[in-house]
């Protein structure tokens, strides 16, 4: 196996579903597992994926995959799927959410029979029907074949925003009303992702959408103190060259770096075609014996160069890139200037996943 992997402690996750059980009583928990579960590849793990009913993915293809590693629950889509998936959606019996005329016309004409949720807009302005438009939109699904199980929205701002976060809610409720005039039993009423299950516990909702923090991750600084919920994933690898450079010599591409004095420098096999980000080169750091050492030159494909003139170093020694501790997603995050989403759900499937279950 190739030294640089990412280690998934399977029983961090299994704590931080327990804590979200607690959190959302007599709700149905529909993980989201979308971009290879966040990076993390719990997707392709099925011992962990049926303890839960439904799951839920961004796209038709993902759901593929889930069927195709043997989940057999209800699987759900969580945006509007294009007209070329529709046999695909019927095949791999998918569920999925709809907002679209035209997709919805064309599944009239095929007679299609699968379950859909309806998705709302609210004030997220992605994808979903506005309300002026909803009961149009319900009479035209009463004369498909289609199976309304479900009514949902996204909530953009609940980390931050009280007042438009409520106003979504309000006109959620709105549209619930209007889809109870056409639909008599709906099985699933969902608002709340991660941001919305830590601020916003609504009574009327029989389901909610885990995101980021079923993987130990906070969708905003401070989350933490709302659920005790664990980092599930290390990132590692280990030195594999070791090289004394002179005063004057260039590191890497471009000559970013030039070595103010004789020093040790390291080789690692993790670059930016692993998701480690380029913006890193000369401003990042790893960890090697309990110690940061700074990245030097720029990040490459494949690999990167850092300094270990100061500690005492062989090849072979591991190195961390991330342990939640010493050094944090949320750390290289801001170091990167984007958010942990983007740092987790961008780690290359080359990288091997090592999952942790003892």
């Amino acid at each position: 196996m190739r030294s640089t992997r990412l280690e998934v402690d399977l029983n961090k996750f299994q704590n931080n579903i327990n804590q979200i059980k607690k959190l959302c009583p007599n709700k149905t928990i529909m993980p989201v597992v979308k971009a290879n579960a966040y990076g993390t590849h719990i997707n392709h793990h099925i011992k962990t994926l049926r303890q839960f009913q439904i799951v839920a993915v961004a796209m038709v293809e993902e759901g593929i995959v889930l069927r195709n590693v043997g989940y057999e629950g209800e699987i759900f889509i969580l945006n509007q799927p294009s007209m070329t998936e529709i046999n695909d959606i019927e095949e791999y019996s998918l569920t999925i959410g709809i907002s679209d005329k035209n997709f919805l016309l064309e599944c009239i004409r095929n007679n299609n029979s699968f379950p859909v949720h309806i998705e709302i807009e609210t004030g997220m302005n992605r994808t979903g029907v506005k309300l002026e438009e909803l009961s149009a939109f319900m009479s035209l699904i009463s004369k498909s074949k289609l199976k309304v199980e479900g009514i949902y929205t996204h909530l953009s701002s609940a980390d931050f925003d009280k007042e438009y976060t409520e106003n979504q809610i309000s006109l959620f409720k709105k549209a619930l009303e209007i889809v109870k005039q056409h639909v008599s039993n709906i099985k699933y009423i969902h608002i709340n992702a991660s941001n919305g299950i830590l601020n916003y516990p609504l009574d009327f909702t029989t389901l909610v959408r885990p995101g980021i923090i079923i993987y130990g991750y906070e969708p905003y600084k401070g989350a933490f103190n709302h659920l005790d919920i664990k980092p599930i994933t290390k990132y590692k690898t280990n030195i594999t060259f070791l090289k004394k450079c002179k005063k004057g010599d260039a590191i890497s591409y471009s000559q970013t770096y030039i070595c103010p004095k004789d020093m040790i420098v390291a080789t690692i096999p993790i670059g930016y075609a692993d998701g480690f980000k380029r913006i890193l080169s000369n401003r990042g750091f790893v960890m090697i014996h309990g110690i940061k050492v700074p990245i030097i030159g720029a990040v490459c494909m494949d690999g990167c160069m850092i300094d270990v003139s100061n500690i005492e170093t062989k090849v072979g020694d591991e190195v961390i890139i991330w342990d939640n501790e010493n050094i944090t997603v949320e750390e290289i995050a801001e170091c990167c200037n984007t958010i942990n989403y983007e740092i987790l759900s961008t780690i290359s499937d080359r990288v091997p996943r090592v999952f942790i279950e003892q």
